[in-house]
């Protein structure tokens, strides 16, 4: 729990870092590569576009889905650049954690003028994953 808490805040300081430099109003494709570079420098390993596939039952359903950015194999960075979040971009992350069984996620809205809002970066916590591992 500790080293994801401590990849979670320094991928908090990567969105100010990049939030400072490019601001408000751009494709989420900038600013998804812009992390990947802050990300790198910081010292952490990350991944974009990964795929996962959508299973059922033990069964591949021959769909799936791609992470915007996976830090450290542990941690989800969806990146948005809208109006506002929506209860639906919550959702979607907590079920990429529960696909994926990974604990932890980070939504953030680039788009907003104020990132340092509480409602522009939130913090999805997977709680089935929780209770099974600890």
């Amino acid at each position: 729990m500790e080293r994801l808490n401590d990849i979670s805040y320094i991928v908090r300081k990567a969105v100010f870092n990049v939030n400072n430099e490019l601001g408000p109003g751009l494709f989420e494709s900038v600013y998804e590569a812009a992390m990947l570079i802050e990300l790198e420098l910081l010292g952490l390993k990350a991944e974009s576009q990964k795929d996962v596939k959508a299973m059922y039952k033990n069964r591949d359903l021959g769909l799936g889905f791609r992470i915007d950015i996976l830090v450290e194999n542990e941690l989800i960075l969806e990146i948005k650049s809208v109006e506002t979040l929506s209860n639906t971009h919550k959702k979607q992350l907590l079920t990429y954690l529960r696909l994926t069984k990974k604990k932890l996620g980070i939504l953030v809205n680039f788009n907003d003028e104020s990132i340092i809002d509480k409602e522009s970066i939130i913090r999805i916590i997977n709680t089935k994953q929780y209770k099974k591992s600890e």
